[in-house]
């Protein structure tokens, strides 16, 4: 590696501010509202502290604007018994004020509407279990949330801690109680909280504009509008910062709403994302410059320029939601492309629940250029059997009357509506102990039937197979199981060369790959590896850049992985994994055809030295945005599905530095049942990067490829590779020696030189302390990938404040940190991935 002088922290500083100024030109609307009603508790904490420069009060002290009322007095406060990785911090999440009685807090506040926002972090508190926490929460005359389990709602999710925020309206007697009750009936079930917020919001924000309207909003399906009653309630159920990055409380318009990134939502093509870089925003009377920060307004996601393919499909967002509800969306726009200057040049249709909301959407009809707007619709969910569906928003371009065939969307708001007073849902499936008593005799005579019927099929297996013995080699790949009443064929799953999803994806010719690679040039390669070459190649009649795979021909192995991405890349869609655009099969040859990634591989500009070193920031944002990637092949596809071969050389970079999953080769869908908790498998996977209990005891699972993706973590923190066969015996593995400085307290040993002086200490803690639960011996301890995408975001949220506040005390922070060469030594050693497999018969 050449030897560059670390960034001056100087140089660092008024870069920042030169970003800063420029943010302000655009017109920064950070902070424009001011609460007057600014509550926040850090519920079962003596203390009070300041996160993100806003205070939150623990409730062991007297409040004055608030106060307990507990007729028992049995309420306590209690510490978590465990922290996690992956929670924002300690406040509010790791202290609670707990019961088995009720209780509840009164605040005096003024009317109006108000942001309620509830904190919880399931844990074993004290001798309260963290599977017994059955309660109901209410306030302003609503339901909020009915013999509610947050421990069940955290495992469903996959989130350590989460929130819960409503939109509520206090009356004339400027009195909000808010009461936490454990679910009768159930000795053991109690109520608890990690943290409260109360917050005012402008009156126009939702409820003068929307809710107590009597014009009523766009109704999905019918032909009357929704009406909405003055003292209807909302839950807040998704808000998505489109085709941009998280924004964090302290982003927000002064609200403290949190905004996600959308990727992890779209399941469609993905589209194109954009950012306003150079128009000024401009806010109206309709929407106020409190509505959405800057940043949902300056970023959108749109179908992009290819008019055929954005014809052939709709750009789509799922979120899953209670049913039997109606739900209220709002969706903001904002228009700020360059080619967009006149009405018509991009008009779209809206779709809520696949059903037609508007038919000729033109953003720049509705507000001009620049200048952001809302839509809100209403949309029904009842008569649904299931607890909990998707909720589907897509886009879809016109053929006709527009210049462009394209959409456009900014930001999205999904708000459950109270009915009747209640807002509360159901539970995950779930069977509560106090709840089986009744069922026990009807679950044994149900499992008594089922093993007569069970054992009934068997008899007549053996018996079929003991008169065809020899007769019918593929006896196993074919049988029937017949048995009276009850008849099912079990499919063969063998893929024939014809099973191919040549209907899910485009199949070339090979005169085709031929054309577009200019007979497979050695001048076009740009990548090779064990499985063959990876060739640039134009095809469409030069229109579109792609990456052609041509994999080894004549290796079985090569054939199994070839149908493997196939399948698995056909059918998913996600911002951060690659897209698989077709194949070709023909004359013998094994190829794959993907969208052309024009920064290549992630170790590609960690090592290679004609690639200036990537800022930490932006590999903050790879890291995350491959967790996203990881995180919806776990838990957002029908099926789990395990990668099995998460390495740095297998997270390419699109030329916005966007990082997508790729090579599917090895990957494994999941158990299929909630009983099977792995899948027996012969190990793959690459030295260095393979999970020690995967190799242990061959049980394949979603936490394996949590252990890889530590090590890239630290691969990334490091820039040397997984394995180092010309270090110090020590230092041969990463994971091992990265393990043993952060244990030691010497991580400042493993960071890239060039990153010395610009990572913020607290970002580099929570950083390795996700890196490290990656590492977790025991595949249960380790975090979801769910988690670790939400602790990367703080990670990079405390980077961002953390530049911020070196902006205002530069003059006095300019002095510290110039560092030389010998601060830290570059980590020798340079390794190659080495695959580790065998054949895999085994499944």
């Amino acid at each position: 590696m050449k030897n560059r002088k670390p960034p001056h922290l100087l140089s660092l500083f008024f870069s920042v501010l030169l970003k800063a100024l420029t943010i302000l030109v655009t017109g920064n609307n950070v902070g424009v509202y001011s609460p007057t009603t600014d509550i926040a508790i850090d519920c079962g904490s003596y203390s009070s502290s300041s996160v993100f420069k806003r205070t939150w009060n623990g409730d062991g002290n007297d409040g004055s604007r608030y106060f307990l009322i507990d007729e028992t007095h049995s309420s306590i406060i209690a510490n978590a018994s465990r922290s996690s990785s992956t929670a924002p911090g300690p406040v509010p999440y790791y202290t609670c004020r707990i019961s088995r009685h009720e209780f509840a807090y009164t605040f005096h506040v003024n009317a109006g509407p108000k942001f309620v926002r509830l904190h919880f972090f399931p844990s074993d508190y004290l001798n309260f279990r963290r599977a017994n926490s059955f309660f109901s929460v209410e306030a302003a005359g609503c339901t909020l949330l009915h013999n509610f389990s947050a421990s069940l709602f955290s495992d469903y999710t996959g989130s350590a801690s989460f929130y819960k925020e409503f939109c509520l309206t206090v009356g004339d007697d400027q009195i909000l109680n808010i009461s936490f009750a454990p679910t009768p009936g159930y000795s053991d079930a109690y109520a608890f909280v990690n943290g409260i917020e109360v917050v005012s919001m402008p009156e126009r924000l939702y409820f003068d504009s929307i809710v107590d309207s009597n014009q009523g909003i766009e109704f999905a399906g019918q032909a009357t509008r929704f009406v909405f009653g003055i003292t209807d309630a909302l839950e807040m159920v998704k808000r998505l910062n489109v085709g941009g990055q998280f924004v964090g409380s302290d982003g927000d318009t002064g609200m403290y709403r949190t905004w996600e990134a959308d990727e992890a939502y779209v399941t469609s093509r993905a589209g194109v994302t954009s950012v306003n870089e150079a128009i000024q925003l401009s806010y109206s009377d309709q929407v106020p410059n409190y509505a959405a920060p800057d940043g949902v307004y300056k970023t959108a996601r749109t179908m992009g320029m290819d008019k055929r393919i954005n014809l052939s499909y709709n750009l789509t967002w799922s979120i899953e939601v209670d049913t039997n509800f109606y739900y209220f969306v709002r969706l903001h726009f904002c228009e700020f492309q360059r080619e967009i200057n006149n009405p018509a040049d991009r008009s779209f249709e809206i779709f809520l629940d696949s059903q037609l909301v508007k038919g000729n959407a033109d953003v720049i009809s509705w507000s001009g250029k620049g200048v952001p707007v809302y839509r809100d619709y209403a949309v029904s969910l009842y008569y649904d059997q299931k607890k909990r569906r998707n909720l589907s928003i897509a886009l879809g371009a016109l053929l006709d009357g527009t210049l462009y065939s394209d959409a456009i969307l900014n930001g999205l708001e999904i708000f459950k509506i109270s009915k009747g007073g209640n807002l509360a849902g159901l539970n995950p499936d779930y069977q509560p102990v106090h709840q089986l008593a009744g069922k026990i005799e009807k679950i044994t005579i149900v499992v008594g039937v089922a093993s007569g019927f069970t054992v009934l099929g068997l008899l007549v297996f053996f018996l079929y197979r003991r008169g065809n013995s020899g007769k019918d080699s593929n006896f196993r790949d074919s049988v029937s199981w017949c048995v009276p009443v009850f008849c099912a064929r079990t499919k063969s799953t063998k893929i024939q060369g014809s099973s191919l999803p040549s209907s899910l994806c485009r199949h070339f010719s090979l005169a085709e790959i031929r054309a577009a690679t200019n007979n497979f040039d050695q001048v076009f390669i740009i990548g090779a590896g064990g499985f063959g070459d990876v060739y640039k190649g134009y095809i469409d009649g030069g229109a579109t850049q792609v990456a052609i795979k041509r994999l080894n021909q004549g290796s079985r192995q090569g054939l199994h992985e070839f149908r493997t991405e196939i399948e698995m890349l056909s059918q998913l869609r996600h911002l951060n994994l690659v897209y698989l655009i077709g194949f070709c099969n023909d004359a013998g040859e094994m190829i794959l055809v993907y969208d052309y990634m024009a920064r290549g591989t992630l170790r590609d500009h960690l090592y290679n030295t004609d690639n200036p070193p990537l800022p930490w920031k932006q590999r903050l944002e790879i890291c995350t945005g491959a967790a996203s990637g990881l995180h919806y092949l776990h838990a957002g596809a029908k099926h789990t599905i395990i990668h099995r071969d998460v390495k740095t050389t297998n997270i390419l970079l699109n030329e916005k530095w966007v990082a997508k999953m790729s090579d599917f080769g090895l990957s494994k869908v999941g158990p299929k049942s909630a009983s099977k908790t792995h899948v027996s498998t012969v190990v793959k996977g690459t030295f260095g990067y393979l999970d020690p209990e995967y190799y242990r005891r061959q049980q394949l699972t979603d936490k394996s490829d949590v252990y890889s993706f530590g090590v890239v973590l630290f691969e990334v923190l490091c820039a040397r590779p997984a394995v180092s066969r010309r270090a110090p015996m020590e230092q041969i593995s990463l994971a091992s020696w990265a393990q043993s400085c952060c244990k030691s307290g010497a991580v400042e040993k493993i960071i890239d030189p060039h990153l010395k002086g610009a990572i913020t200490p607290e970002c580099l803690n929570k950083f390795c302390e996700i890196a490290m639960s990656c590492l977790q011996d025991e595949g249960a301890k380790r975090p979801s990938m769910n988690d670790v995408v939400r602790g990367l975001n703080f990670a990079l949220q405390l980077q961002v404040s953390a530049e911020q506040e070196a902006i205002d005390h530069m003059g006095a922070s300019a002095h510290v940190g110039n560092y030389s060469d010998n601060d830290v030594a570059p980590v020798g050693g340079n390794g190659g991935d080495e695959v580790f497999g065998t054949s895999d018969s085994g499944g």
